[in-house]
């Protein structure tokens, strides 16, 4: 008898009908689900070639009047979008670096090295958890005034830095690893610095992978202290810049550049869902 259990019995299951209703239920479903996570950014990807009476009076009709794409060309040099895409790509890389730099070595000596204070720092990491970063704001932002990086990308780079959850997931991801592994590079004379580069690093790719989406979605989202921190209007990434321009260009060139603002969070995606997925990831990395 099989182990598994669920809403229907195997006798249920080999009855065609209810397998036939079971699969019509299932595609119902998972077209349900594309249409909600799909559906708002295929729509603005049409609203981005579409002019602006056509989104207004017909928003879900196909391309009722043709493609325009000069919008995104408007919106690419009129608008002066692409400056701003730079800088957003600009504190992203950096945010990405700081956060995976931090996240890995931190990481690295809490679960690998385990230091004697190590539950201490442990403990002290997990409880900022708890702290509102609201709370943070004045300090944070009266120490970066004080430090003058006011636009500055570095004031913006240093404090993502700070993020403990990413520590605490490269941690837990780390603990996880072989011991053996560490066992046989010590006993053929590797240190802490080529044991981390040569041994930990190659294995940490999937969670790698998933810092690096969750550092660069989260920079390339953030609006509050890019606003607080770059005042000057040259140096603003999109997400402070966009509702800026709002009022001041049309819908379909705002739309357009809304679409341009969303290439590199779903470029980030795709190119790195199969390290959310993958489980076997050290699959024969230790041959026993």
């Amino acid at each position: 008898m099989s182990s598994e259990r669920g809403l229907l019995s195997s006798a249920d299951w080999r009855d065609r009908g209810v397998r036939r209703v079971v699969r019509v239920l299932q595609s119902a479903l998972l077209a349900a689900l594309l249409v909600a996570g799909l559906g708002p950014m295929l729509w603005l990807a049409k609203a981005a070639v579409t002019p602006t009476q056509d989104t207004l009076r017909q928003p879900l009709a196909i391309f009722p009047n043709g493609i325009d794409l000069e919008n995104l060309v408007t919106a690419w040099t009129r608008v002066e979008i692409d400056k701003h895409f730079f800088n957003t790509v600009a504190l992203a890389a950096g945010a990405w670096f700081v956060q995976l730099l931090v996240a890995t070595t931190a990481g690295y000596a809490l679960a690998i090295l385990r230091p004697r204070y190590g539950p201490i720092v442990t403990g002290l990491v997990l409880g900022t958890l708890f702290v509102p970063s609201i709370v943070l704001l004045v300090p944070l932002y009266l120490t970066v005034v004080d430090a003058s990086l006011i636009n500055s990308f570095w004031a913006v780079w240093l404090p993502s830095g700070a993020s403990a959850f990413n520590i605490l997931l490269v941690q837990r991801f780390f603990a996880n690893l072989p011991r053996e592994l560490f066992e046989a590079a010590r006993v053929d004379g590797a240190g802490s610095f080529r044991m981390f580069w040569s041994v930990v690093l190659p294995l940490s790719r999937p969670i790698i992978g998933v810092v690096s989406v969750f550092a660069v979605v989260a920079s390339w989202k953030d609006f509050l202290w890019p606003m607080l921190v770059l005042p000057e209007p040259d140096m603003q990434p999109l997400s402070v810049r966009l509702p800026a321009l709002q009022r001041y260009i049309e819908l379909d060139v705002f739309l357009a550049a809304l679409a341009i603002s969303t290439v590199i969070p779903v470029a980030m995606f795709l190119v790195f869902q199969r390290l959310f997925l993958r489980g076997g990831a050290l699959t024969g990395a230790v041959k026993g």
